[in-house]
């Protein structure tokens, strides 16, 4: 594991961006672990994000022109990104889109720096669930601009299986031919934090670990 990932981990553990125990999903699904990126709402916590979205970006060798946050949970990352970005190797531009199209001022439906002709896009989001934000906002830049979707990146690949039986991160990079970039994998986490506390605390003992073995060898898919 990488130095920016363990850093990850470790605002994810201290902000409680993920917990372990039992949780009902949307789904209905009952899950060993739960991840909500949006308790990562300080500005502390927000600056540690993007510097772990803007290493996982150098780390893919993804080439950026525009940093795009889908509304909502992605806006406050592609500017983190951006942020950070502009702190360790290049300066770009970050843009987000409305929910709802705007008739008067600017107008449209972006915030920010625009999609333009022959710009690479790197999108920002939280966690991938079904996908559809990501599909939306892949939709929405290629429909604005002749854009290239250099890579998305996501913070946690929870590697759950999609409707096809794959894994739902690999059924996005393959329905949309783009690159597919998790900060860390759940497998990733799970190893990590048994092998180690956070702040002198055990979050994780070995019976949850077991626990989301089981619950991934049920749900889960490989890459």
């Amino acid at each position: 594991m990488h130095a920016y990932q363990r850093e990850f981990v470790d605002l994810l553990v201290r902000h409680e961006a993920v917990r372990f125990g039992e949780f009902t999903l949307k789904s209905g699904r009952r899950s060993p672990y739960f991840i909500n990126a949006g308790q990562l709402r300080t500005g502390a916590a927000i600056g540690g994000t993007g510097r772990a979205y803007a290493a996982a970006m150098d780390r893919a060798g993804l080439p950026c022109d525009l940093v795009f946050g889908p509304a909502y949970k992605g806006v406050p990352l592609a500017v983190a990104t951006a942020i950070a970005a502009s702190h360790a190797t290049r300066d770009v531009p970050f843009g987000f889109d409305r929910k709802e199209q705007k008739d008067h001022g600017e107008g449209g439906w972006f915030v920010g720096t625009p999609p333009q002709d022959g710009m690479r896009v790197v999108v920002v989001d939280d966690v991938i669930t079904s996908g559809q934000s990501i599909r939306e906002a892949v939709a929405l830049l290629r429909g604005a601009a002749d854009v290239a979707i250099s890579g998305v990146i996501v913070a946690v690949d929870r590697q759950e299986k999609g409707p096809s039986g794959r894994r739902t991160l690999v059924e996005l990079r393959d329905e949309l031919q783009v690159e597919l970039v998790p900060i860390v994998s759940i497998d990733e986490l799970v190893e990590d934090l048994q092998q180690r506390t956070v702040d002198g605390k055990q979050v994780l003992d070995h019976q949850q670990a077991e626990r989301i073995a089981a619950y991934l060898a049920e749900h889960g898919a490989p890459a």
